[in-house]
């Protein structure tokens, strides 16, 4: 497929995602796994946190409500200019609408703003989710040019019942293309096992510019692994911003959240820590500069 080069120099992102400070996930795998890819990378904190929240116990929760506008608001009084943004958990109602607003103040033409709507897992919204955010969220939606949910995200947006898999390849179509009219041109499915295929799991992702929908499924690793689901996320920002289109960097994202998890799986015994994705950095980096446009 053709590449879809940009300039290096527009190459760069705000992401918009809490910090914990144990437990890898949100800005602790976004900022490193986007910076090996050659994205420069600016950061503005929903909140932070002493851990994130599965699986451990009476974490301190900072809220940054208050704080995101100025921030945002600063940047672009010193004249600051972002390619994209990349935005997954939010702390608060409020922070919906900041966001929205802070995608109206950076868009411009070649703009990307990719959503992750980080809401939930297994058919269930996180602790601190209540369902005027999940509302909030699905209406984000709408500001998104790539989206990224799981089943259970995707199910909260739609107002669908949630179905646990395995699916029929036509419901997983059918639900990427409901994602794209509410806005997105294009959306991307994770946690995806295929009815007769249950030995593998992966992605699905759809492009309604092409009308045209992939799966890539690799083989499944048992457990449940926290952070992962931000790994591929930011995978997938990094190579849709080095010119990758959307069904090769859900194929990049996949392998590279398939490596990690397997790295996990075989080292890290409490998966509640995080992917074990430091020691594929290198990797992802070498398959991105194949993409990098640089003038």
């Amino acid at each position: 497929m053709a590449k879809e080069t940009i300039k290096y120099k527009e190459m760069n992102t705000l992401a918009i995602h809490d910090i914990s400070g144990v437990g890898k996930c949100s800005l602790t795998v976004a900022l490193p796994v986007l910076s090996a890819c050659g994205v420069e990378t600016a950061v503005l904190p929903t909140a932070v946190l002493s851990t994130h929240t599965g699986g451990f116990k009476d974490y301190v929760f900072v809220d940054l409500t208050d704080e995101m506008l100025p921030f945002a608001e600063h940047w672009k009084n010193e004249n600051c200019s972002f390619s994209s943004v990349y935005t997954g958990f939010l702390g608060s109602v409020g922070q919906i609408e900041i966001v929205e607003k802070i995608i109206k103040m950076f868009r411009k033409d070649g703009f990307v703003a990719f959503v992750d709507p980080v809401m939930g897992d297994n058919g269930k919204l996180y602790p601190t989710y209540t369902d005027e955010m999940a509302e909030g969220v699905s209406r984000l939606v709408k500001s998104a040019d790539i989206v990224l949910p799981n089943m259970t995200e995707a199910s909260r947006i739609l107002g669908i019942p949630y179905n646990g898999g395995p699916y029929e390849e036509a419901y997983v179509i059918d639900v990427l293309k409901r994602l794209c009219a509410l806005g997105p041109k294009k959306a991307v499915l994770t946690g995806i096992t295929l009815i007769g295929d249950e030995g593998r799991l992966g992605s699905a992702c759809y492009d309604a510019t092409l009308d045209k929908a992939e799966f890539t499924l690799l083989e499944r690793i048992d457990g449940y692994f926290h952070g992962t689901g931000d790994l591929f996320g930011s995978t997938v920002t990094a190579a849709v911003l080095n010119g990758m289109n959307i069904f090769e960097a859900t194929v990049i994202a996949t392998e590279y959240t398939w490596r990690s998890i397997v790295s996990t799986k075989e080292h890290q015994p409490d998966y509640k820590f995080g992917p074990k994705f430091e020691v594929h950095l290198p990797w992802l980096g070498a398959e991105m500069e194949k993409y990098r446009g640089m003038d």
